[in-house]
Formats: C-alpha cells, structure tokens, sequence
C-alpha cells in the first residue's frame, strides 16, 4: 500500500471523528447483501452548539451550565467556550462561558434582556457529549414562567409543529449562523388546510456569525392555532429553535421535531398537567391515520375518545387531550396507519388552573442511543422521566459532581416495556449547586427520555421540558480495506 491511500484511509477515519459522519465505501460486486460494520466507536474531536438569545424582557434572569461527561479513550487537551454570536473563536475578548474539566459542570449567569445569542465549541476531551443548557426565568409579561432549551448543533432543516399565529401568541423562530458566510433560509408555515400564504418567508439571510429572530406573524396575515413551521436552509447552516410566548399562559421554547417518521415517541409530559394539546402534521400528499398510546407507569393504553388523530397531507391537524396522564408518568406513542406517510408531532403541556397556569412543550424525540445528558438540575426541583416502548431494557443514570462541590452517583434502573418512569434520579453525594444527569442505556431496547425543571413563584407552578436524544459524543469509524483501484480512477 503506498502513501496516497495510506493518507486517504487516515483522512477518512479523521474526518468521521471530528464530523461526527461516517463514511464507508460501496461495497465490491456480489456482496451488496453484507452489512457493513464498523471497526470501532470513537470519541468526536470537536463539538459546536448554538445557544438563542433568551429573551428581550428586562425582568430575565438567565443561567448557563455546561457539562462534558468524562469519555474513555480522549486525550487530555482542548478546550471549550461559549461566545456572544459575534464574536468570533480566538478572539480577546473573555467567553461567557468556559468549563475547567470534564466531569464537572460549570455555569453562568445573566440579566434582563440585552443577552446575545451565543455560539459555543468544544476541542479534544472536551468535545465527547458536550451539553449546555440555557434557563430563562421570566417573572411577569408575555411568556412569563420557565423557559428552557439545550443548545443544538447547526443543520440544514428543522419541522416545528405546535407554532402558532394567534393573537395571544408571540412565536419567533430564532436563526443563529456560526460560520463565516451568509445562510439563506425558507420558513414555510402550514395551518389546518394547508399551506399559508407568507410574504416574506422566502430567501431570508442570516448574516455570519448572527442571530435572527424571525416572528411568524409577520410572515402571514392568518391567524391559526395551530401551526407547522418548516425551516428549510437553501446555503449555510444554521441552529433553530422556537420560542413560544403566550400573553396568558407564559411560555417556553419548541425544540425542533425528531425527523418525520411513522413511528413518533414524545417522552415526559409531566403527571400533573392539566392540558395537553397534539399537534401533527405530515409533508407528504396522503393522509394518514395516527394511532394514539399513552405509555403509562403500568403499560399502554388507549386514550378514550382519542384513539387516533387523522392528519390530511400538508396539513395540520390537532387534538385536545386533556388532563391525559391523570395524575401519572406518561409518554406519548404514535403510530402511523400507513409507515410510509411519516409524521412530525409535538404537544403543548399546561400545569397550573386559571390565571395561574404555564406552558412547555414536548416533541416527538430521538432515541437517547449510547447517551444522553442533561444539565442545571436541582434535587428538589428536577424530574427525569423514561420510557421503553418497544421492550423491556435497563439503564444507568449518573449525577455528576455540583458545579459548587460533591461526589458523582450512580443507579441502575428497569424500565419495563411500554411503560413510562419518573424514576427517582441519583444526587450527587454533598451536592452544592447543579449538576448533570447522564443517561445509558445497558441494553439493546431503545429508550426514550427528557427532564423537567419546576419552581413556583407567586403560585405559578413554572416548568420546561427537554427531550433527551442522543449526545453524539461517540462516531462509528467505518472498516478500511485496502482498494488500489482508487487509485486508477
């Protein structure tokens, strides 16, 4: 083997690690029924997250935590910081935000509503699940209440069902662009018969390294309940997220939907809400009918009079479940009529009655895979809910040291299949501060899984919710043979 395919194979395999892709070659004539495997599971070398602007209010009070679980097989070295949107990596200025050690996590803190948006990347033994969490707390006004969201990497197509355009709602989507070159952004918007007109969702430009918040009632003149935002990038890349303020209600952040699928798993609606809202859309023609389960502490079931929501092609459709956990964990399954017209989904959760009600948000979710993370959780105020719906499985929940003291603890938990836990979460040993919750799964059975902060202030019972996927702290790195005939074409 010579140099030249020495240095393609090594290119490969360096670029999978810091990528976070994979990348294999076809396979040879006669064997395209062999599955490929991969030769082994590498730490990522570098990790890039996008915080939004928390809000404009001069009553916000933000707090940043930031966390990386410590990682077999990195190397010590690196680095990683979050800075303001314009500010670019190796600037002079001092980061918002920057963690000592993995293992540990750190956190930060702001006032009213000049905060930036923020733009943050983690290097070597830093990078393997790095996880921030933005917290707003919003004492009065519109959206008042708990507003929460993990920080995502950039992409190129985000689907928000349960946006808004109504009257007492204020939806932004916000779009933050981390690279050096202008993004070029759709946002299409899709009520209960279909597409809205927009007069200015087209071709929108997000300069570099800046944030644009985008309201989606300027972009129509219809006011609808219920709507889909789809953001599409034409050039570029750019992080997205909706932020959901209602004038009676409060308010939080609509993470993006897990890709559409035929088969949708909402995990955690908190087992005192009062109300929740389905809210699915499908982008194909065809209509599909979705078949509606509640993962309850003690199995599925199907809700009465809810059995199935039918969703029209390029349509939003929505249902009003009420008080559907009834007092218990649950988790949302949905199940397409048809796997071949795939979904997206969200519900809309209100605790609290009367005046004295708040709003979140959970979307359909990822798998949490080979681990998920969760930061800025509290003993009292925090609750980690999850669900099997395909079997049985166990998994490990680890608390990580507090970002002011303590000593990490484990447990290892069974959740039993089509079930729905809220189980009772490790503390770290003399915890002081926040800490981290590390999520792995210790068997083949997918598991699914988000966390709720809760505090009431003025007998406003204020919460977030945040979906768990995986933390992408880990790329297969594919098998390499030896092919000279690269080298002939």
């Amino acid at each position: 083997m010579n140099r030249t395919t020495l240095s393609l194979i090594a290119g490969v395999t360096a670029l999978a690690a810091v990528t976070g892709f994979a990348a294999v070659s076809a396979p040879d004539a006669g064997t395209t029924d062999e599955a490929v495997t991969a030769a082994a599971h590498l730490p990522v070398e570098r990790t890039s997250l996008l915080c939004p602007r928390p809000s404009t209010s001069d009553l916000a009070e933000t707090a940043y935590t930031s966390f990386t679980p410590v990682t077999k097989g990195t190397e010590n070295g690196g680095e990683a910081a979050l800075r303001p949107a314009t500010q670019k990596a190796g600037a002079d200025e001092e980061p918002v935000l920057q963690p000592a050690e993995p293992g540990k996590p750190v956190t930060g803190d702001t006032t009213g509503g000049d905060a930036p948006a923020l733009i943050g990347t983690a290097e070597g033994h830093f990078a393997p699940g790095w996880t921030v969490q933005q917290t707003t707390e919003v004492a009065a006004g519109t959206g008042r209440g708990l507003q929460g969201v993990a920080c995502t990497a950039a992409d190129t197509e985000f689907w928000f069902p349960g946006a808004s355009t109504d009257t007492d709602r204020t939806d932004y989507v916000h779009l933050t662009n981390p690279d050096d070159s202008a993004a070029v952004v759709d946002i299409e918007l899709y009520g209960k018969d279909g597409a809205l007109k927009t007069v200015v969702g087209e071709g929108i430009t997000v300069r570099p390294h800046s944030s644009e918040p985008v309201l989606l009632s300027t972009l129509t003149d219809e006011k609808q309940t219920d709507v889909t935002a789809h953001v599409v990038v034409r050039s570029g890349r750019v992080g997205a997220a909706v932020q959901a303020l209602d004038a009676k209600v409060g308010g939080d952040w609509l993470p993006a939907s897990a890709d559409p699928s035929g088969s949708l798993v909402l995990p955690g609606i908190p087992k005192d809400a009062t109300a929740v809202r389905l809210v699915a859309f499908t982008p194909r023609d065809a209509d599909v009918d979705l078949k509606v389960r509640l993962a309850s502490p003690s199995g599925l079931i199907t809700p009465a009079g809810n059995e199935t929501l039918h969703v029209k092609g390029g349509m939003t459709a929505a249902a009003d479940l009420g008080d559907i956990t009834r007092g218990e964990a649950g988790s949302l399954v949905l199940t397409a009529s048809d796997s071949s017209v795939p979904v997206v989904a969200a519900v809309r959760v209100l605790r609290g009655n009367g005046d004295k009600q708040e709003s979140a948000f959970v979307p359909a979710a990822r798998p949490v895979g080979t681990r998920a993370t969760s930061v800025g959780n509290t003993a009292k105020g925090t609750t980690l809910s999850v669900t099997a719906p395909e079997g049985t499985a166990k998994i490990k929940v680890t608390a990580s040291a507090g970002t002011e003291g303590g000593t990490p603890a484990s447990k290892t938990y069974t959740i039993k299949s089509g079930t729905t836990q809220d189980i009772e979460a490790p503390v770290p040993t003399g915890a002081k501060g926040t800490y981290a919750l590390t999520v792995e799964p210790q068997s083949d059975t997918p598991v699914h899984a988000s966390r709720t902060l809760t505090v009431t202030e003025n007998g406003v019972p204020f919460f977030t919710v945040q979906p768990l996927p995986d933390d992408r702290g880990m790329v297969a790195v594919p098998e390499s043979e030896e092919d000279l005939s690269v080298l002939q074409k």
